[in-house]
């Protein structure tokens, strides 16, 4: 037997309240906030291992404004 759905929304981060994501049966994903606006909140967020070691990440966070 499928188990029904539950219709609970799930718990967010206050930066991302709102967002609703949904799978059509071809498997094209809609969302309601914009792509710009999770990609922001997940840069901030998430530890991207790939950059770790860079020597510029801050400068590609926004982090660092002086120069050298």
């Amino acid at each position: 037997m499928a188990k029904k759905k539950s219709q609970e929304k799930p718990k967010v981060a206050k930066e991302l309240d709102g967002l609703e994501l949904n799978i059509d049966s071809f498997g094209e994903i809609s969302k309601t906030l914009s792509i710009d606006k999770i990609n922001e909140f997940l840069n901030q967020k998430v530890d991207d291992k790939k950059l770790r070691d860079r020597d510029d990440l801050d400068e590609l966070k926004g982090g660092a404004d002086e120069e050298e």
